[in-house]
């Protein structure tokens, strides 16, 4: 038992270490905040248990080593991290433990300095005689990067104060939400590094080699400590300091009992989303200066401090506006336009309010505000109106009767929930996201061409048909106006999309079929079509005879309505002249079915939950069965797999009861890709 717990805890010091190189010195987490916190939970329990004595553990430790391309600088005084709490029973037992230490009466009420939590890079500057001759990040508490070049190219950061004495501040230096967009805006132009949110973007920032970077990504500023004389308490501290010309928070107050710090935690979770900077909780300090140095530290924090997080995966914010998105097969997807909030370590400021049913079943308004949430890699979605914030002058929305594209007619058939635009090929809306669609990486692969290269090339008229793309050499070839002239393309990058373009002339027929973007045809039913047919000739030749429903309902995993679909896109004179004039610029391979045999899913039981998205659960089933696999209908101590889709129900909660392995609808499409 001792030799198991000691190896979990090794494996979990090392994982976390891996994490903060990626955090501190990367800027490139690839986890979520919330899923770096259970890791340190997990280890902290597994340390009690184990009991051990002396040493050195992971939770001792802050940030990481700095990194050897700056110069190391030793900090004055340690730069602490700060406990985390995420309820507010954490904050009472916070407060109780407090004034325990303290000898004080457990239910003694305490002032507390209330901070907002810039999500932000932290950083140390010392002055001599009011002159700022230092700046250092946290590296990791004892040792940190020496940045000073790179602090005073932050706005309105002072290199010299009114104060002739020696002393040190300490902040977070942030991107603000607006910033942030612009920037990744340019580096996408560029073909430059896309980051995930203002945090990274900002610690990118400051931890350059380069100051005139630096100075280029407008980086600001709010202190949140310092060791000056002539005041006794945090918030004195922060006055003084303002007073000096630092940048302090203007959300900052003094609350003395835990009803006023709850008021303070929900009131900063609804001003969350209106401020221009980040913010990924609130922070509560002992305001008395005496007192704070009466508790002093232990392990990694401060005794009279503790940051109050907020839910990684759950924001509140408000909805600007309500847009209708048109997608390659015309569906009209209403989507909300928000105020920026972090969601999980992703900026959002869209969010998908899925048809016109659940917008009249949850009522989502124009001005409301809603709470987000994005778990895991899944879209943004609102999920609950916060009704006590509704303004008084919101109405109801619904769905227009006409698409918001090319005007054609919305229309809904009476087995769907979604309205489609009935104008087909005409609404340049469905044409340009199925150019996406067509060069995806699942499809054609064309590397380089991504949404706005698409959507450029398709306004500009260079690309309006899957056709143009393999002209386009060509007739760049005698433009006046070449492709490697236009903004953020050059002479390599156009070279490289027409090499790109070249290498994709030969696809297999499973990739073919899946590329045209016939409606529900995923890539599994294009694999079974390309099975049943193996080449272009026979597939094209099929739809000529009167029997073909019948044969393609034969094929195990299409059912009627995936036939007819099939069926009206191949006979269809314009999709035909498509594929007639494809085949004039490319080779589509016949198709080989791999040889099947044992494998690991051979023999094991799989229940289906949910809706999918990519395929019907005929399909999905008979994937599962030509594996080896059996599958159930319900869940048992039996079953080995239980794969989830969209509103999955009872099936998924008696999964996570009994222990069942969960896979989401992409793990499920990845194991019928790796055995084919």
């Amino acid at each position: 038992m001792k030799r198991s717990l000691s190896e979990e805890i090794a494996n979990l010091q090392k994982e976390i270490r891996h994490h903060d190189y990626l955090y501190y010195n990367l800027n490139s987490p690839e986890i979520s905040d919330a899923k770096y916190d259970e890791l340190r939970k997990r280890l902290e329990a597994l340390e009690k248990e184990l009991k051990r004595q002396g040493g050195q553990s992971t939770l001792d430790l802050v940030g990481f080593e700095p990194d050897r391309r700056f110069k190391k600088v030793k900090h004055t005084y340690p730069m602490l991290s700060l406990a985390n709490a995420f309820e507010m029973t954490d904050i009472e037992e916070f407060i109780t433990k407090v004034n325990r230490f303290l000898g004080l009466p457990e239910d003694n009420s305490l002032d507390l300095c209330c901070e907002p939590k810039i999500d932000g890079l932290s950083f140390a500057a010392v002055f001599e005689k009011g002159k700022l001759v230092r700046g250092a990040t946290r590296g990791d508490g004892e040792f940190g990067e020496d940045i000073t070049q790179n602090l005073k190219q932050v706005i309105s950061f002072p290199e010299q104060v009114e104060l002739k004495e020696d002393f040190e501040v300490r902040g977070e230096v942030y991107m603000l939400k607006s910033d942030f967009l612009k920037l990744n805006e340019t580096q996408e132009k560029a073909n430059k590094q896309i980051f995930a949110n203002p945090r990274n973007a900002a610690a990118g920032s400051l931890r350059q080699l380069d100051s005139s970077i630096t100075k280029s990504r407008n980086l600001r500023y709010f202190i949140w400590s310092g060791d000056i004389g002539g005041v006794s308490t945090q918030h004195q501290l922060l006055s003084k300091l303002k007073d000096l010309g630092f940048c302090t928070n203007i959300h900052i107050k003094v609350a003395g009992s835990v009803e006023e710090i709850e008021e303070y935690y929900k009131d900063m979770q609804f001003k969350r989303s209106s401020l221009d900077y980040d913010i990924d909780g609130v922070v509560y300090k002992v305001n008395d200066f005496v007192l704070q140095n009466r508790l002093g530290i232990v392990s990694r924090a401060p005794r009279w401090a503790i940051a109050h997080k907020f839910s990684a995966e759950k924001a509140i914010t408000k909805i600007k506006n309500i847009i209708i998105q048109v997608g390659r097969m015309g569906t009209l997807t209403p989507v909300a336009e928000l105020e920026p909030v972090n969601v999980g370590g992703v900026l959002v400021s869209r969010a998908t309010l899925h048809n016109e049913e659940e917008i009249i079943r949850k009522d989502f308004r124009i001005g409301d505000t809603v709470v987000v949430q994005r778990a895991g890699d899944v879209i943004p979605q609102v999920i609950e109106v916060i009704l006590d914030h509704r303004p008084s002058d919101t109405k109801a929305f619904r769905l227009p009767g006409y698409c918001p594209i090319c005007g054609s007619e919305a229309v809904k058939n009476p087995d769907e929930v979604a309205k489609r635009c009935s104008g087909g090929l005409k609404c340049k809306a469905q044409v340009i996201e199925k150019l996406k669609h067509f060069v995806s990486r699942n499809a054609f692969n064309i590397e380089g061409l991504g949404e706005k290269q698409i959507e450029e090339f398709y306004h500009d008229s260079l690309v309006t048909t899957p056709v143009d793309l393999f002209t386009l050499e060509e007739r760049d070839i005698k433009a006046d106006h070449k492709i490697m002239r236009r903004e953020g393309w050059g002479k390599k990058s156009s070279e490289n999309l027409f090499n790109a373009i070249n290498k994709s002339r030969a696809i297999t027929l499973d990739k073919f079929i899946y590329a045209l973007g016939i409606r529900h045809v995923g890539e599994v039913t294009a694999k079974l079509l390309a099975v049943h047919f193996s080449n272009i000739e026979f597939l094209l030749n099929a739809f000529n005879v009167e029997n073909i429903e019948d044969e393609l309902i034969n094929i195990e995993g299409i059912g009627e309505v995936m036939a007819n679909e099939i069926i009206h896109f191949f006979k269809d004179n314009f999709n035909s002249n498509l594929i007639a004039r494809l085949l004039e610029y490319i080779t589509v391979l016949d198709y080989s079915s791999p040889k099947t045999g044992e494998n690991e899913y051979s023999g094991k039981t799989f229940v289906f939950t949910g809706s999918l998205k990519n395929m019907t659960r005929s399909e999905a089933k008979a994937i599962a069965e030509r594996m080896g696999a059996k599958v159930a209908s319900a869940v048992s101590k039996s079953t080995n797999f239980v794969v989830a889709g969209e509103d999955a129900g009872s099936k998924l909660e008696n999964a996570k009861k009994l222990g069942v392995n969960i896979l989401s609808e992409e793990e499920w499409i990845n194991i019928a890709k790796q055995i084919g």
